[in-house]
């Protein structure tokens, strides 16, 4: 027991240790690369020794050696494997190489689960050996089994034999060895000269040697022969009996295995082992050939005749009058063989029947028959009898036609006046081919043949008149029967658009702001219409409709200013002809209601001027009387004849006084100031006074003692101021007056101071 408890402690360790140890043990690695050369090359011909080297170039870490798995694979089917401890080559060795060898090679290595696999290298071999053929005999009875054999030297794969007899392929055998060994069998008798050759496959590729040395095989005939007898042998007709025998010429001693087979064309007729007998009538057809089989083992033999029969009577042929039928109509059926043989057959021994027989069937005479046509397609057939021999006819198949009804006569598409349009002219029923003719009242139009069931009757016509289209009528024919006449023609005829024209209404002069407006399109043609209004030539319609009538109108509510301008209609109908309307221009004028505010406010406007003008007036006229009081006051009691002239600007005034002459610059307006008036005068003086203008032309006399006279016309205003005293008569206001001396200034001359009664006095202006 405690050797065992020892022993158990022992293993325990042992294993730990190795486990340690491996584990200790393991190392890094890398597989740099992998190749494969084939020696002495990849082209080498049949019988060299040939060696696959894979070589692998590894890198580790340890000192230890790696244990690699290696793997030659030839087009991809794996033909070598080998583990090796040792970094060495691994060497798959193809000795005595053969064409079978030639493919594509490739190498992988596996350390430890890494891999890593090798390009690839193809290696061709070339070159076979020649095939060998041998017989077991040289000398065959025929029929007589042979086996031959042919061999390849040194082959190896999938190889496909053939053998040949005088360069005629007779048999091919595929095996996986270098020999093939079959039977072969000869029928014909004499010399022959056999060979053989191989294929090899190596795939994709294949190939082909060169064929054995031929070898001569003698076949020897047999003398048992099938003997094929006819009686009678010539002269047969219809109906006369043949003896067919088949028997064997020579049996030998094993004829227990011979088979005679006696046939006629597909036909067999008997079979037998050493004779066979047939009998039979014979008949047109028994002209084919007869044969007469011999079948033992692998000998076949034949004997053949063909026997000519005389027809005793032609084949029937079934025919039909008229060819062509119409229901229920009458035909006659005629049932006639051509030809029969005079010297073996009378006619009158010839007899016909119709097939099948009916009460629509009436013969009339031999092979002549009377039949009514039926509602349908039938077939019927006729035999011919003589002798006991029958014949048939071929199928007769009569199609009974169909009268054609009374056509319709139709519009197709829409009648345009004045265009071209088609006219359809069809019936319901009735057999192909029909003939339509089309008559316009009762005059011949056109005439169409419609044969194929998908085929119209088409004829183009054109009116002028909308009342033509009912003159048109159509006629179907395909009898000799009368032709049935369609109905007049009754079709709606669209009549192209006139001109239209556009009415606006209100009148267009009379259009204002807020009207409402109808703008009537009207046109003559057949409505259907479509109608489009335009505006300012915008090319989309503001308004679209389609009426019954002849005419429509575009409705605006309450007309802006904005919606004027140039408006015109289109229209279109079933002719597809777009007629325009010329253009309208609408003018949108003011509102009255607008007028009559604007006449109002002018009026206002002249109302308020002239209101302003009379006050304008009357303020002016005041004021100016105002100045005139303030003007016409005294001046200062110094002198009651003083006067004061006042004269345009830059002009010289003059005071004449006792003694003294003063010259004073003045402005165009001068006017004494006001000494003696009161407060209240002074206070109703206005700071621009209105003064009232008399011109007065004074006429002078020379005066020598002056200066000289001006030339020309001195027109004197002089403001003239009176006195208080001489006033009473006088205007309330003085006069001014004012002197314009041709455009010169005007100065006054006085007298000298010794001539005082010489005083240059105004003359008083009223």
């Amino acid at each position: 027991m405690d050797y065992f408890l020892l022993l158990l402690t022992s293993m325990l360790a042992s294993n730990y240790f190795h486990l340690w140890r491996g584990v200790g043990a393991q190392q890094g690695f890398t597989i740099r690369d992998i190749s494969i050369s084939l020696e002495p090359g990849s082209d080498v011909t049949r019988g060299t020794n040939v060696t696959v080297r894979c070589q692998a170039l590894v890198s580790s870490s340890g000192t230890d050696t790696l244990s690699r798995e290696y793997t030659i694979y030839k087009d991809g089917i794996t033909v070598y494997t080998k583990t090796i401890g040792s970094p060495d080559d691994l060497l798959y060795r193809l000795p005595d190489a053969r064409v079978s060898n030639t493919g594509k090679y490739k190498c992988k290595i596996n350390i430890e689960g890494r891999t890593m696999t090798s390009e690839t290298k193809k290696l061709t071999v070339t070159g076979l050996s020649t095939p060998q053929l041998h017989f077991n005999k040289g000398v065959v009875s025929e029929g007589e089994e042979l086996t031959a054999r042919c061999s390849a030297p040194g082959e190896t794969g999938s190889i496909i034999f053939y053998f040949y007899d005088d360069s005629k392929e007779i048999l091919e055998e595929r095996v996986n060895s270098n020999l093939s060994e079959v039977k072969l069998h000869f029928s014909s008798v004499g010399i022959h000269k056999l060979s053989c050759s191989y294929t090899i496959l190596v795939t994709p590729y294949y190939f082909k040697s060169n064929k054995s040395q031929p070898l001569t095989l003698s076949v020897k005939e047999l003398f048992i022969m099938p003997v094929l007898e006819i009686f009678p042998n010539n002269n047969i007709y219809e109906g006369d009996r043949l003896d067919i025998l088949c028997t064997i010429r020579n049996p030998v001693y094993n004829s227990g295995q011979v088979r005679l087979y006696l046939s006629r064309g597909t036909q067999l007729l008997s079979r037998g082992d050493t004779n066979v007998n047939h009998s039979m009538i014979a008949l047109a057809k028994d002209s084919e050939e007869f044969e007469c089989r011999l079948e033992m083992g692998n000998v076949i033999k034949v004997d053949t005749k063909k026997v000519p029969v005389t027809e005793l009577f032609s084949v029937p042929t079934l025919t039909m009058f008229p060819r062509e039928v119409f229901q229920k109509d009458n035909m006659t059926l005629t049932c006639r063989s051509n030809s029969y043989a005079s010297e073996r057959l009378h006619r009158d021994k010839l007899t016909y029947s119709l097939d099948p027989p009916g009460s629509l069937v009436i013969p009339k005479s031999t092979g002549v028959f009377f039949v009514k046509a039926l509602l349908y397609d039938f077939n019927y057939t006729c035999t011919a009898q003589a002798k006991g021999i029958r014949k048939h006819s071929k199928p007769l198949t009569v199609r009974p036609k169909v009268t054609v009804s009374a056509p319709r006569i139709a519009v197709v598409g829409r009648a345009v006046l004045g265009r071209p349009f088609k006219v359809l002219c069809r019936s319901d029923i009735g057999s192909l081919p029909i003939n339509y003719t089309l008559f316009k009242e009762y005059d011949q139009l056109s005439t169409a043949s419609v044969k194929l069931p998908f085929e119209q009757a088409l004829f183009t016509v054109t009116i002028d008149q909308p009342d033509e289209i009912n003159k048109f009528m159509c006629e179907a024919k395909n009898s000799r029967k009368e032709a049935p006449l369609s109905k007049r023609l009754d079709a709606a005829v669209v009549v192209p658009l006139s001109h239209p024209v556009l009415t606006v209404i209100p009148n267009l002069p009379e259009i204002a702001e807020g009207d409402h407006v109808h703008m009537v399109c009207g046109v003559k043609g057949t409505p259907p219409i479509t109608f489009k209004w335009y505006y300012d030539g915008n090319d989309q319609p503001v308004f679209t409709t389609t009426s019954d009538k002849n005419n429509t109108d575009y409705q605006i509510q309450a007309l802006s200013k904005e919606q004027g301008g140039t408006y015109y209609c289109e229209a279109i109908n079933y002719a597809n002809n777009v007629v325009r309307s010329a253009p309208v221009i609408i003018e949108v004028r003011l509102a009255l209601w607008k007028k009559a505010l604007i006449v109002g406010f002018c009026l206002l406007v002249v109302s308020v001027l002239v209101v302003v003008c009379v006050l304008c007036f009357r303020s002016k006229r005041g004021k100016r009387e105002a100045a005139a009081e303030l003007s016409v006051k005294p001046s200062s009691p110094k002198s009651d004849d003083s006067l004061t002239v006042s004269l345009t600007r830059d002009t010289e005034v003059y005071n004449e006084a006792p003694g003294k002459v003063d010259r004073v610059d003045i402005s165009v307006w001068s006017e004494r100031p006001p000494q003696a008036a009161n407060d209240e005068e002074s206070s109703m003086v206005s700071n621009e006074p209105d003064v009232e203008y008399t011109e007065v032309v004074h006429p002078q006399q020379a005066d020598h003692s002056r200066a000289p006279p001006r030339k020309g016309t001195e027109t004197v205003y002089s403001e003239l101021q009176n006195s208080a005293l001489g006033a009473a008569d006088r205007h309330d206001y003085g006069s001014v007056e004012y002197a314009d001396l041709n455009g010169e200034q005007a100065k006054m001359n006085h007298c000298q101071p010794e001539l005082n009664h010489c005083q240059d006095v105004p003359v008083p202006v009223d």
